[in-house]
Protein backbone atom coordinates (compact mmCIF):
# COMPACT_ATOMS: atom_id res chain seq x y z
CA UNK A 1 0.00 0.00 0.00
CA UNK A 2 1.56 3.42 -1.10
CA UNK A 3 1.89 6.42 1.24
CA UNK A 4 -0.56 8.46 -1.10
CA UNK A 5 -3.16 5.41 -0.25
CA UNK A 6 -2.35 5.23 3.30
CA UNK A 7 -2.96 9.26 3.83
CA UNK A 8 -6.38 8.57 1.87
CA UNK A 9 -7.13 5.86 4.16
CA UNK A 10 -6.32 8.32 7.37
CA UNK A 11 -8.16 11.07 5.61
CA UNK A 12 -11.34 9.12 5.31
CA UNK A 13 -10.86 7.83 8.64
CA UNK A 14 -10.61 10.99 9.83
CA UNK A 15 -13.37 12.49 8.29
CA UNK A 16 -15.71 9.67 9.13
CA UNK A 17 -14.81 9.93 12.85
CA UNK A 18 -15.31 13.66 13.05
CA UNK A 19 -18.58 13.17 11.15
CA UNK A 20 -19.92 10.63 13.79
CA UNK A 21 -18.81 13.51 16.44
CA UNK A 22 -20.55 15.98 14.77
CA UNK A 23 -23.61 14.26 14.78
CA UNK A 24 -23.56 12.91 17.75
CA UNK A 25 -22.48 15.96 19.85
CA UNK A 26 -25.31 17.92 18.00
CA UNK A 27 -28.00 15.74 18.89
CA UNK A 28 -27.25 15.34 22.14
CA UNK A 29 -27.11 19.36 22.39
CA UNK A 30 -30.68 19.33 20.52
CA UNK A 31 -32.22 17.02 22.99
CA UNK A 32 -30.66 19.09 25.88
CA UNK A 33 -31.29 17.61 29.31
CA UNK A 34 -34.13 15.28 28.44
CA UNK A 35 -32.19 12.63 27.06
CA UNK A 36 -30.59 12.66 30.55
CA UNK A 37 -34.02 12.70 32.44
CA UNK A 38 -35.11 10.15 29.75
CA UNK A 39 -32.27 7.59 30.91
CA UNK A 40 -32.45 8.81 34.47
CA UNK A 41 -36.36 8.56 35.37
CA UNK A 42 -37.75 5.52 32.78
CA UNK A 43 -35.42 2.99 33.41
CA UNK A 44 -37.06 1.59 36.63
CA UNK A 45 -38.28 -1.68 35.00
CA UNK A 46 -35.80 -3.66 33.31
CA UNK A 47 -37.83 -3.55 29.80
CA UNK A 48 -38.34 0.36 29.57
CA UNK A 49 -34.31 0.67 30.58
CA UNK A 50 -33.40 -1.55 27.35
CA UNK A 51 -35.85 0.35 25.25
CA UNK A 52 -34.30 3.49 26.13
CA UNK A 53 -31.37 2.85 25.74
CA UNK A 54 -31.38 1.62 22.45
CA UNK A 55 -33.73 4.66 21.21
CA UNK A 56 -31.30 7.14 22.92
CA UNK A 57 -27.88 5.07 21.33
CA UNK A 58 -29.84 5.30 18.34
CA UNK A 59 -30.44 8.92 17.85
CA UNK A 60 -27.47 10.14 18.80
CA UNK A 61 -24.92 7.59 17.14
CA UNK A 62 -23.11 6.09 20.01
CA UNK A 63 -23.24 3.33 22.34
CA UNK A 64 -19.99 4.78 24.48
CA UNK A 65 -21.38 8.04 24.47
CA UNK A 66 -24.56 6.37 26.44
CA UNK A 67 -22.58 4.07 28.13
CA UNK A 68 -19.98 6.37 29.75
CA UNK A 69 -23.38 8.56 30.45
CA UNK A 70 -24.68 5.42 32.74
CA UNK A 71 -21.62 5.21 33.93
CA UNK A 72 -21.75 8.90 35.12
CA UNK A 73 -25.26 8.37 36.63
CA UNK A 74 -24.53 5.33 38.65
CA UNK A 75 -21.87 7.56 40.09
CA UNK A 76 -23.82 10.05 40.74
CA UNK A 77 -26.34 7.75 42.63
CA UNK A 78 -29.03 9.15 39.99
CA UNK A 79 -29.22 5.62 38.26
CA UNK A 80 -28.94 1.93 39.83
CA UNK A 81 -26.80 -0.84 38.81
CA UNK A 82 -29.36 -2.79 38.20
CA UNK A 83 -31.49 -0.23 35.66
CA UNK A 84 -27.62 0.59 34.14
CA UNK A 85 -27.59 -2.94 33.15
CA UNK A 86 -31.00 -3.23 31.03
CA UNK A 87 -29.85 0.45 29.52
CA UNK A 88 -26.15 -0.83 28.54
CA UNK A 89 -28.16 -3.85 27.21
CA UNK A 90 -30.48 -2.25 25.03
CA UNK A 91 -27.08 0.51 23.75
CA UNK A 92 -25.46 -2.50 21.86
CA UNK A 93 -28.70 -2.61 19.76
CA UNK A 94 -28.74 0.88 19.09
CA UNK A 95 -25.26 1.22 17.93
CA UNK A 96 -26.20 -0.81 14.61
CA UNK A 97 -27.48 1.78 13.35
CA UNK A 98 -24.51 3.75 12.19
CA UNK A 99 -24.26 0.65 9.99
CA UNK A 100 -27.45 0.20 8.81
CA UNK A 101 -27.28 3.91 7.42
CA UNK A 102 -23.43 3.33 5.68
CA UNK A 103 -25.07 -0.06 4.09
CA UNK A 104 -27.77 2.60 2.97
CA UNK A 105 -24.98 3.99 1.05
CA UNK A 106 -25.95 7.74 0.35
CA UNK A 107 -22.54 8.62 -0.41
CA UNK A 108 -23.47 10.20 -3.73
CA UNK A 109 -25.96 12.48 -1.49
CA UNK A 110 -23.00 13.13 0.92
CA UNK A 111 -21.26 16.47 -0.35
CA UNK A 112 -25.02 17.82 -0.63
CA UNK A 113 -25.63 16.86 3.13
CA UNK A 114 -22.34 18.36 4.44
CA UNK A 115 -22.77 21.69 2.15
CA UNK A 116 -26.22 22.23 3.32
CA UNK A 117 -25.56 21.39 7.05
CA UNK A 118 -22.35 23.61 7.13
CA UNK A 119 -24.07 26.60 5.91
CA UNK A 120 -26.55 26.13 8.27
CA UNK A 121 -24.30 25.72 11.14
CA UNK A 122 -22.54 28.72 10.13
CA UNK A 123 -24.99 30.94 9.01
CA UNK A 124 -28.34 30.08 10.41
CA UNK A 125 -28.70 32.36 13.89
CA UNK A 126 -31.81 30.31 15.83
CA UNK A 127 -29.85 27.70 17.80
CA UNK A 128 -32.42 24.13 16.84
CA UNK A 129 -31.83 25.06 13.00
CA UNK A 130 -28.10 25.28 13.57
CA UNK A 131 -28.01 22.11 15.54
CA UNK A 132 -29.80 20.27 12.76
CA UNK A 133 -27.51 21.25 10.38
CA UNK A 134 -24.19 20.34 12.00
CA UNK A 135 -26.01 16.90 12.40
CA UNK A 136 -26.48 16.97 8.54
CA UNK A 137 -22.91 18.15 8.05
CA UNK A 138 -21.78 15.36 10.31
CA UNK A 139 -23.74 13.00 8.40
CA UNK A 140 -22.06 14.47 5.05
CA UNK A 141 -18.49 13.98 6.51
CA UNK A 142 -19.75 10.74 7.84
CA UNK A 143 -20.50 9.32 4.19
CA UNK A 144 -17.74 11.37 2.51
CA UNK A 145 -15.29 9.56 4.56
CA UNK A 146 -16.57 6.05 4.26
CA UNK A 147 -16.35 6.82 0.55
CA UNK A 148 -12.54 8.05 0.64
CA UNK A 149 -11.57 4.91 2.98
CA UNK A 150 -13.08 2.67 0.41
CA UNK A 151 -11.58 3.89 -2.21
CA UNK A 152 -8.37 3.80 -0.50
CA UNK A 153 -8.53 0.24 -0.03
CA UNK A 154 -9.68 -0.65 -3.28
CA UNK A 155 -6.15 -1.30 -4.78
CA UNK A 156 -5.67 -3.77 -1.65
CA UNK A 157 -7.65 -5.91 -3.18
CA UNK A 158 -4.43 -6.77 -5.62
CA UNK A 159 -1.86 -7.50 -2.86
CA UNK A 160 -1.12 -11.10 -2.11
CA UNK A 161 0.33 -9.91 1.62
CA UNK A 162 -2.92 -8.05 2.90
CA UNK A 163 -5.16 -10.89 1.12
CA UNK A 164 -3.14 -13.28 3.26
CA UNK A 165 -3.24 -11.50 6.41
CA UNK A 166 -6.69 -11.09 5.99
CA UNK A 167 -7.38 -14.55 5.88
CA UNK A 168 -6.05 -15.15 8.27
CA UNK A 169 -8.57 -13.65 10.41
CA UNK A 170 -10.84 -16.69 9.54
CA UNK A 171 -9.18 -18.71 13.04
CA UNK A 172 -11.78 -17.12 15.12
CA UNK A 173 -9.68 -16.02 17.86
CA UNK A 174 -7.12 -14.05 15.86
CA UNK A 175 -10.18 -11.79 14.07
CA UNK A 176 -11.61 -11.45 17.59
CA UNK A 177 -8.51 -10.26 18.95
CA UNK A 178 -7.96 -8.43 15.62
CA UNK A 179 -11.74 -6.82 15.72
CA UNK A 180 -10.90 -5.73 19.88
CA UNK A 181 -7.34 -4.15 19.34
CA UNK A 182 -8.69 -2.10 16.53
CA UNK A 183 -11.25 -1.11 17.87
CA UNK A 184 -10.18 -0.44 21.40
CA UNK A 185 -7.69 1.98 19.78
CA UNK A 186 -9.96 4.00 17.45
CA UNK A 187 -12.64 3.91 20.70
CA UNK A 188 -15.53 3.61 17.98
CA UNK A 189 -17.31 -0.03 16.93
CA UNK A 190 -19.10 2.62 14.52
CA UNK A 191 -16.06 3.32 12.59
CA UNK A 192 -14.40 -0.05 13.31
CA UNK A 193 -17.82 -1.30 11.78
CA UNK A 194 -17.64 0.76 8.78
CA UNK A 195 -14.13 -0.29 7.83
CA UNK A 196 -15.20 -3.42 7.92
CA UNK A 197 -17.79 -2.76 5.13
CA UNK A 198 -15.30 -1.03 3.28
CA UNK A 199 -12.41 -4.24 3.18
CA UNK A 200 -15.85 -6.31 2.41
CA UNK A 201 -17.15 -3.92 -0.41
CA UNK A 202 -13.87 -3.96 -1.99
CA UNK A 203 -13.99 -8.06 -1.91
CA UNK A 204 -10.79 -7.79 1.20
CA UNK A 205 -12.53 -9.87 3.44
CA UNK A 206 -15.17 -12.74 3.41
CA UNK A 207 -18.08 -13.69 5.29
CA UNK A 208 -16.40 -16.20 7.58
CA UNK A 209 -13.94 -13.75 8.67
CA UNK A 210 -16.11 -10.39 9.42
CA UNK A 211 -18.35 -12.35 12.08
CA UNK A 212 -15.28 -13.02 13.90
CA UNK A 213 -13.97 -9.54 13.68
CA UNK A 214 -17.30 -7.96 14.44
CA UNK A 215 -17.26 -9.96 17.58
CA UNK A 216 -14.07 -8.63 18.67
CA UNK A 217 -15.25 -5.17 17.87
CA UNK A 218 -18.18 -5.67 20.13
CA UNK A 219 -15.73 -6.24 22.54
CA UNK A 220 -13.23 -3.46 21.97
CA UNK A 221 -15.95 -0.82 22.41
CA UNK A 222 -15.68 -1.43 25.88
CA UNK A 223 -12.81 0.47 26.43
CA UNK A 224 -14.18 4.02 26.63
CA UNK A 225 -16.70 2.97 29.15
CA UNK A 226 -13.58 0.90 31.18
CA UNK A 227 -11.70 4.57 30.97
CA UNK A 228 -14.01 6.29 32.15
CA UNK A 229 -14.77 4.30 35.17
CA UNK A 230 -11.16 4.93 36.42
CA UNK A 231 -11.23 6.66 39.93
CA UNK A 232 -14.68 6.99 40.34
CA UNK A 233 -17.14 5.42 42.68
CA UNK A 234 -16.69 0.68 43.00
CA UNK A 235 -20.90 0.83 41.52
CA UNK A 236 -20.07 2.59 38.50
CA UNK A 237 -16.78 0.44 38.08
CA UNK A 238 -19.19 -2.60 37.98
CA UNK A 239 -21.69 -0.42 35.59
CA UNK A 240 -18.84 -0.24 32.99
CA UNK A 241 -17.34 -4.02 34.16
CA UNK A 242 -20.72 -5.60 33.25
CA UNK A 243 -20.51 -3.79 29.49
CA UNK A 244 -17.28 -5.74 29.56
CA UNK A 245 -19.27 -8.77 30.81
CA UNK A 246 -21.89 -8.69 28.27
CA UNK A 247 -19.93 -8.44 25.41
CA UNK A 248 -17.66 -11.25 26.29
CA UNK A 249 -20.30 -13.55 27.56
CA UNK A 250 -22.21 -12.86 23.97
CA UNK A 251 -19.31 -13.59 22.00
CA UNK A 252 -18.16 -16.51 23.83
CA UNK A 253 -21.36 -17.81 23.04
CA UNK A 254 -21.79 -17.04 19.41
CA UNK A 255 -18.49 -17.99 18.28
CA UNK A 256 -19.33 -21.68 18.92
CA UNK A 257 -22.54 -21.15 16.64
CA UNK A 258 -20.73 -19.44 14.00
CA UNK A 259 -17.95 -22.36 13.97
CA UNK A 260 -20.50 -25.35 14.45
CA UNK A 261 -23.69 -23.72 12.07
CA UNK A 262 -23.24 -22.06 8.23
CA UNK A 263 -24.18 -18.37 9.89
CA UNK A 264 -21.82 -16.98 7.67
CA UNK A 265 -24.19 -18.13 5.13
CA UNK A 266 -27.12 -16.68 6.75
CA UNK A 267 -25.42 -13.41 6.78
CA UNK A 268 -24.67 -13.51 2.97
CA UNK A 269 -28.40 -14.82 2.22
CA UNK A 270 -29.89 -11.48 4.05
CA UNK A 271 -28.65 -9.12 1.31
CA UNK A 272 -27.42 -11.18 -1.80
CA UNK A 273 -24.50 -9.15 -3.97
CA UNK A 274 -24.30 -6.54 -0.61
CA UNK A 275 -21.36 -7.19 1.82
CA UNK A 276 -21.82 -3.61 3.53
CA UNK A 277 -25.17 -4.25 3.79
CA UNK A 278 -24.73 -7.81 5.30
CA UNK A 279 -22.37 -6.88 8.05
CA UNK A 280 -24.98 -4.41 9.00
CA UNK A 281 -27.89 -7.24 9.18
CA UNK A 282 -25.48 -9.80 10.86
CA UNK A 283 -24.15 -6.95 13.21
CA UNK A 284 -27.74 -5.42 14.24
CA UNK A 285 -28.87 -9.40 14.37
CA UNK A 286 -26.34 -10.32 16.83
CA UNK A 287 -26.62 -7.42 18.99
CA UNK A 288 -30.09 -7.96 19.42
CA UNK A 289 -29.80 -12.35 19.94
CA UNK A 290 -27.52 -11.27 22.59
CA UNK A 291 -29.66 -9.03 24.28
CA UNK A 292 -32.78 -11.28 24.22
CA UNK A 293 -30.57 -14.15 24.92
CA UNK A 294 -29.16 -12.26 28.61
CA UNK A 295 -31.64 -9.87 29.38
CA UNK A 296 -33.62 -12.16 31.59
CA UNK A 297 -29.93 -12.72 33.18
CA UNK A 298 -29.31 -8.77 33.92
CA UNK A 299 -29.35 -9.35 37.65
CA UNK A 300 -27.26 -12.09 37.54
CA UNK A 301 -24.34 -9.80 35.63
CA UNK A 302 -24.95 -7.36 37.85
CA UNK A 303 -24.21 -9.80 41.14
CA UNK A 304 -21.50 -11.12 39.18
CA UNK A 305 -19.87 -7.34 38.78
CA UNK A 306 -20.43 -7.37 42.24
CA UNK A 307 -18.17 -9.78 43.06
CA UNK A 308 -15.56 -9.04 40.65
CA UNK A 309 -15.45 -5.77 42.54
CA UNK A 310 -16.47 -6.18 46.08
CA UNK A 311 -17.14 -3.16 48.39
CA UNK A 312 -14.28 -2.51 50.37
CA UNK A 313 -13.98 -3.53 53.77
CA UNK A 314 -13.45 -1.29 57.16
CA UNK A 315 -11.44 -2.20 59.45
CA UNK A 316 -10.14 -0.77 62.52
CA UNK A 317 -6.77 -1.33 63.06
CA UNK A 318 -5.22 -1.77 66.53
CA UNK A 319 -2.59 0.93 67.67
CA UNK A 320 0.23 -1.91 67.41
CA UNK A 321 -0.67 -2.44 63.75
CA UNK A 322 2.39 -2.39 61.20
CA UNK A 323 -0.10 -2.15 57.93
CA UNK A 324 -2.29 1.00 58.96
CA UNK A 325 -4.92 1.26 55.78
CA UNK A 326 -5.59 5.06 54.86
CA UNK A 327 -9.57 6.12 56.32
CA UNK A 328 -9.92 3.10 58.27
CA UNK A 329 -10.11 1.04 54.95
CA UNK A 330 -8.74 -2.61 54.12
CA UNK A 331 -9.24 -4.93 51.02
CA UNK A 332 -9.02 -7.70 53.91
CA UNK A 333 -6.67 -9.26 51.49
CA UNK A 334 -3.94 -8.28 53.46
CA UNK A 335 -3.63 -9.55 57.15
CA UNK A 336 -2.49 -7.30 59.79
CA UNK A 337 0.77 -7.78 61.87
CA UNK A 338 -1.06 -7.96 65.30
CA UNK A 339 -1.19 -10.23 68.27
CA UNK A 340 -5.11 -10.48 68.13
CA UNK A 341 -6.46 -7.83 65.18
CA UNK A 342 -10.16 -7.12 65.62
CA UNK A 343 -11.93 -6.44 62.06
Amino acid sequence: MRGAEVLRLLAGLALFLYGMQMMSTGLEKAAGERLQKLLSKLTARPLAGMLVGTGVTAVIQSSSAVTVMVVGFVNAGVMTLKQAVSVIMGANIGTTVTGQLVALDFGQLAPIFAICGVFAAVFLKRRTPRLCGQVAAGLGFLFLGMTEMSEALAPLAQSPQFIRLLTSFESPLLGILAGTVFTAVIQSSSAAVGILQALAANGLIGADAAVYVLFGQNIGTCITAALAAVGISQNAKRAAAVHILFNVIGTAIFTPLCMAMPLPELMQALAPGDPAAQIAHFHTLFNIASTLLLFPFGGALARLSERLLPDEKRCRPRRNCRLRPKNGICNMRTSHKTEAPTF
